[in-house]
């Protein structure tokens, strides 16, 4: 092991009767980042770059919220899925798929996780009976109720070095990103 970095194996991935091996992963061990990282030459170029800054926050933000999330049993996604389901009457499942830019696929188990939690339920769909939607129930209503506080911690953390201004002017930049970028 150098530089604090260790080769992992991946696990061997079946795929339609055959087995793929995935490339090793690389993966930090007992390193802690250090503040004066962004000053060493090998981060200059990459805290140059506004994508990858965006990238690593929101890894950071994830982490800090699954963190959260763990007793539960839900990850993000799953919070994802109830933040939307609180705003509307229920969704179809291509419906959460479109809005959230989750994968079809991933949207049916993200739904069977929240039925199981009994946070979320599929009825008739009022127009169709032969489709289902989604709809929040009054358990996943009181359960992001109690994540408001945990969300608002989560999120303090990751903006802690910024003063009120900065922050409200940060969260506009990043609502004009998102309007024009991720419809």
């Amino acid at each position: 092991m150098a530089h604090g970095y260790e080769m992992l194996e991946s696990p061997a991935v079946p795929s339609a009767g055959r087995t793929e091996h995935r490339e090793p992963a690389i993966t930090r061990q007992n390193v802690t980042p250090r503040a004066m990282d962004a000053d060493e030459p090998w981060m200059r170029g990459l805290h140059a770059d506004t994508g990858y800054l965006l990238y690593r926050l929101g890894l950071r933000s994830g982490q800090l919220f699954n963190t959260f999330l763990q007793e539960s049993g839900l990850r993000l996604r799953h919070y994802a899925v109830l933040r939307f389901l609180a705003t509307s009457e229920g969704a179809l499942q291509r419906e959460l798929s479109a809005r959230l830019g989750y994968d079809p696929s991933a949207i049916v188990g993200l739904v069977d996780d929240l039925e199981k939690q009994g946070f979320a339920e599929r009825r008739p769909a009022p127009d169709d009976r032969r489709s289902r939607i989604v709809v929040l129930t009054e358990s996943g209503r009181a359960f992001l109720r109690d994540t408001d506080e945990a969300g608002q911690r989560v999120t303090g953390e990751l903006v802690g070095p910024l003063d009120a201004a900065e922050r409200e002017s940060l969260h506009a930049l990043l609502l004009k990103i998102a309007a024009d970028g991720l419809n």
